[in-house]
């Protein structure tokens, strides 16, 4: 087998930028947008949503951006949890309101009771749910990778018709 080599020297080898992508999917998720009256999303409402996960670097010393596996795997830790696991967390089976939803107290007592997995988050959208998640693991990646990697986009997909993008500079 013949071994290819770059013809040319490194300094004059045009700069590139690399990237790779990985999905988190399979989160059975319910929210609510109480300030859309008017439209069927005040209503409690629930996906299976999935997130679709930019990443933009150097190359490691396995020629990656980013370790498919490396949410499981992780040292650094988002809220006391692995990234996965945090994502699991947040997302699956659970139901999300807004800390400013008039009838909050109304879901705490539910999570009281046994009856849902209650998250506040300061605003509810396919877009701040993208922007937490590319918040979020952008923190743990820069830790993780001192630097080397960023989370560059992220899209949020309710399903295959409805997603949200945020995109880092």
């Amino acid at each position: 087998m013949e071994i290819v080599s770059v013809s040319e020297p490194i300094d004059k080898q045009p700069k590139l930028k690399y990237q790779s992508t990985k999905v988190f999917d399979g989160f059975s998720t319910c929210f609510r947008q109480w300030r859309s009256q008017g439209s069927h999303c005040h209503f409690l409402h629930g996906y299976s949503v999935s997130f679709k996960v930019w990443f933009e670097g150097e190359l490691d010393h396995h020629c990656w951006v980013w370790d498919f596996g490396g949410m499981k795997k992780a040292r650094t830790q988002i809220d006391g949890m692995n990234p996965k696991a945090w994502m699991e967390y947040m997302f699956d089976h659970t139901v999300i309101v807004a800390e400013d939803d008039p009838y909050l107290p109304s879901f705490y007592q539910l999570q009281e009771q046994g009856v849902i997995q209650l998250r506040v988050l300061q605003a509810v959208s396919a877009e701040k749910f993208a922007e937490l998640v590319l918040t979020k693991l952008n923190e743990f990646v820069q830790t993780e990778t001192a630097g080397r990697v960023r989370v560059k986009r992220v899209e949020f997909r309710e399903h295959e018709r409805n997603s949200a993008v945020v995109e880092s500079n």
